[in-house]
């Protein structure tokens, strides 16, 4: 089938229909006749090949084509939700370029990373919003982001085809609180059997990493708490509460915001950041000069 075959209109009744339960209530909403709207999908399924609706009662029900026919009339209309707000907008504002940061990407990392998209060639308005990998990697896919900054690539799915440019690679150190410096950092990390660890959870990558070094050195600390975000993590570490990793390259900030001090660098772990976004034959300019400086904006 070619794109000019399929009749929009036709999805867009559809859609109502699949919202509504119902033929008559999809009409009472679009403000058509119940026999057009019944003629229209009629046309639209015979099209297709396959029904997209099933009767169960005195409502219908969508079969598995009619759920598959309304994830895509959906992403449909919310791209051409897109398209009316953008030509809406005058030549004097800024574009949107929505950017969903996972949680473990630390703050720092995100303004250094993100800052650029504000400054001259680019004239974008920034829009970030947090979450969960899975979860941003579903919003992209469904055109409702732009870009997604997280810790890891984007997983290889054949329904998800997803580009993943590496932006940076950083070392990690351990920090703590000026006690626990103290007490912990001497002959770093020969005293470390017993210290008080707040790690990341167990599904970041970083964890497996600093597991992996903490057995190479035969140590065993006493995990005392684990988090899927970082910025909550170093709020613990704040408190005096454990010691934690960070990027090497954050001191200044660690030591500013936490008010902890770096016991040493863990040898041979990092950390790497990526941004991830949907195939397209002629991706964003905003990519292009993420991917381009990101190293470089990490260790400034």
């Amino acid at each position: 089938m070619k794109p000019d075959d399929l009749n929009y209109r036709h999805l867009l009744y559809f859609w109502a229909v699949a919202k509504e339960g119902s033929i008559t209530r999809a009409a009472d909403r679009l403000g058509l006749s119940v026999q057009a709207i019944s003629t229209q999908i009629g046309l639209l399924e015979r099209q297709l090949g396959q029904a997209l609706f099933a009767p169960q009662g005195r409502s219908l029900v969508l079969t598995e084509a009619g759920r598959t026919a309304l994830v895509y009339a959906e992403q449909i209309f919310q791209i051409g939700g897109k398209l009316r707000q953008a030509l809406a907008e005058s030549e004097h504002t800024r574009p949107r370029f929505s950017v969903g940061v996972t949680d473990a990407v630390p703050k720092v990392i995100s303004f250094r990373l993100l800052e650029s998209l504000l400054k001259p060639p680019l004239k974008l308005r920034l829009e970030c919003i947090e979450g969960e990998f899975e979860h941003l990697l579903g919003e992209l896919a469904l055109n409702r982001l732009d870009l997604v900054v997280a810790d890891r690539s984007a997983p290889q799915r054949a329904n998800l085809k997803l580009d993943s440019h590496l932006l940076g690679n950083v070392g990690i150190s351990l920090f703590g609180s000026a006690d626990l410096h103290d007490r912990y950092g001497k002959d770093f990390p020969k005293y470390l059997d017993g210290a008080p660890l707040l790690l990341p959870a167990r599904s970041d990558p970083l964890r497996e990493a600093i597991d992996v070094w903490l057995e190479g050195h035969d140590i065993r600390p006493e995990i005392v708490g684990e988090f899927s975000d970082s910025a909550l993590l170093k709020t613990f570490g704040r408190a005096g509460l454990g010691l934690f990793p960070a990027p090497a390259a954050m001191q200044a900030d660690i030591q500013a915001q936490f008010q902890a001090q770096p016991l040493g660098p863990l040898q041979g772990v990092s950390e790497s950041w990526y941004a991830i976004s949907t195939h397209k034959r002629l991706p964003h300019p905003a990519i292009a000069v993420l991917r381009d400086a990101g190293g470089e904006r990490l260790v400034s």
